[in-house]
């Protein structure tokens, strides 16, 4: 069974910066895409960024390029998000996400995530 354990929300000041862990354990396809999602108030939920097991592939929403990072480290079973020049509209429960699949070209599709964590809360103050 794959579990999902993010940490590393909190509050925050505009232009301030968070870092996301999401720590993975279980068999997975070598070939498994990672997702970080987000879901604010009265919103549905959206793709922030994803990347596959190389890394070679990487993905971002428009919103984010350029402050986000993603990156993982195999070893640790570990993906992170670096968030840098966060912003009030950032503010949302932020959801690391797993396709054992591989399904890259459907990266943006929250369906073809089988396994989710229970999400962690970024909140950014004006």
């Amino acid at each position: 069974q794959v579990q999902l354990v993010e940490s590393g929300g909190g509050l925050v000041q505009a232009g301030g910066s968070l870092r996301l862990s999401c720590a993975f354990s279980g068999r997975t396809n070598s070939n498994y895409v990672m997702g970080w999602f987000r879901q604010a108030p009265g919103k549905e939920r959206e793709i922030v960024a994803a990347n596959n097991l190389s890394g070679s592939n990487t993905y971002y929403a428009a919103s984010v390029k350029g402050r986000f990072t993603i990156s993982r480290d195999n070893a640790e079973n570990t993906v992170y998000l670096d968030m840098n020049s966060l912003r009030p509209e950032d503010t949302a429960v932020y959801y690391c996400a797993l396709d054992p699949r591989g399904r890259w070209g459907s990266r943006t599709d929250s369906s073809i995530y089988w396994h989710w964590g229970q999400g962690t809360q970024v909140t950014v103050s004006s």
